[in-house]
């Protein structure tokens, strides 16, 4: 974890999606990020939710920090104006340097590379590998389908009913805000 300045890592979409509520909530939460002279930590990527967060942060006079495989430098186009860009061999190598540089975790709209990354550090979490809070932001009801899917996994009895304590789900930008505001008090 980062020591002076807290670094927020956030999971989202190479791809914008149909909504444009996707796109004005990761423009608003790179934004929320640079305002508070938090650290943005991402995929790197300059397409995409990952694209609009970045170019939001920076914008605003944000610092960021992102980190993308080799193998994704063209289909992702890497962001050449970071303040730190790291390149890694893997997937799972920028998962772990992403969560390694990370005081908090914010799920933004995305697909299945976004589960992976959520999954990934809740489990963790589940596991007591970490402590760091995890928000996902549920813009436009994009993840309630994900929260029914946790509620069914404790349902059927794979999961303890403490599996919905490690995440908070979030309607807007400022109630992801001003959870990382409580958390990051801490």
């Amino acid at each position: 974890m980062s020591s002076s300045t807290p670094s927020i890592c956030v999971f989202c979409g190479a791809r914008a999606g149909v909504d444009p509520a996707y796109v004005a909530d990761a423009q608003a939460m790179g934004r929320a990020i640079a305002e508070r002279s938090w650290r943005l930590v991402y995929g790197a990527g300059d397409v995409g939710l990952m694209g609009e967060v970045a170019r939001a942060c920076i914008g605003a006079g944000g610092d960021s920090f992102g980190v993308i495989p080799t193998h994704l430098m063209q289909g992702e186009v890497a962001k050449r104006d970071l303040g730190t860009l790291v390149i890694t061999e893997t997937m799972h190598e920028r998962k772990k340097v992403m969560f390694s540089n990370s005081d908090a975790i914010v799920v933004l709209p995305g697909g299945a590379g976004s589960l992976d990354e959520f999954f990934e550090v809740l489990t963790w979490r589940q596991l007591g590998l970490h402590t760091r809070p995890i928000f996902v932001l549920n813009s436009g009801g994009y993840w309630t389908p994900l929260a029914a899917l946790v509620e069914h996994i404790i349902a059927q009895g794979f999961a303890d009913p403490s599996l919905r304590g490690f995440f908070t789900l979030c309607d807007s930008v400022e109630e992801v805000v001003a959870g990382l505001e409580g958390a990051l008090a801490q």
